[in-house]
Formats: structure tokens, sequence, C-alpha cells
């Protein structure tokens, strides 16, 4: 689940909002805020957007996890996923395939947080 934000490296762009394909986080003016954290699938997709390397999500998907936030930024993870699977890099091919097969389970979600917050 997303665990962190980091305020101090967070620009505002909010392409972490956009993407989140259940509406996990809301706009607030300055640094988005976690508003739905039982909706999270733990997707990546707001770290792997995030141009500021400013987001942490924990890998467990099923409880929200505390996490030392000095820690996370020691540990060198911030960024990393984005890095390490090429998505800053997309004129590269076929590296970005396994994400595409995400799309159907991303859409279910989409639609269940839809009918879940929307409804």
């Amino acid at each position: 689940m997303i665990a962190l934000i980091l305020p101090e490296r967070c620009t505002g762009c909010d392409a972490c909002v956009v993407v989140c394909p259940t509406d996990v986080l809301e706009i607030t003016g300055d640094t988005p805020r976690i508003a739905r954290l039982d909706a999270c699938q733990t997707c990546y997709l707001c770290e792997v957007y995030c141009p500021q390397d400013a987001i942490y999500v924990a890998p467990d998907q099923f409880q929200p996890e505390t996490v030392d936030r000095d820690a996370v930024i020691a540990s060198g993870h911030l960024g990393r996923l984005r890095r390490d699977h090429g998505w800053d890099r997309p004129a590269e091919t076929g590296h970005l395939d396994e994400y595409r097969l995400l799309g159907p389970l991303l859409n279910e979600g989409s639609e269940i947080a839809e009918r879940r917050y929307r409804g």
C-alpha cells in the first residue's frame, strides 16, 4: 500500500493522482493527500509516475505499514522501481510490456472504486 509522500520532494504535478486507478489520492493544492488507503491495490503506478521520487509504496498489499521516513530515504528505494524497470526510458523497446498485462486488473479495480466511492 502507499505508505509515504514526501512533501519536500513533491512539486504538486499531481501525476500520481491522475494515474491512480482507484482514486486513492486527492489533490490538495500542494502535496496530494492519501484519502482512501483502503482502495489502494499496491499497483505502484503512483510511485513510478512520480518524477520527483516523492512517493513510497510499501509491498504489503493487505495492510498499511508504518514506515520510517528517514530509513526509506536512506534505503535508496525512492524511484528505484521506476529506474529498474525503465519507466523513465520509454523509447526502449519491450521493457514495459509486463506493465501492459496489468491493464485488465487495474480496470477492474477502477470499476470497483467507481462503484464504491462515486456511486
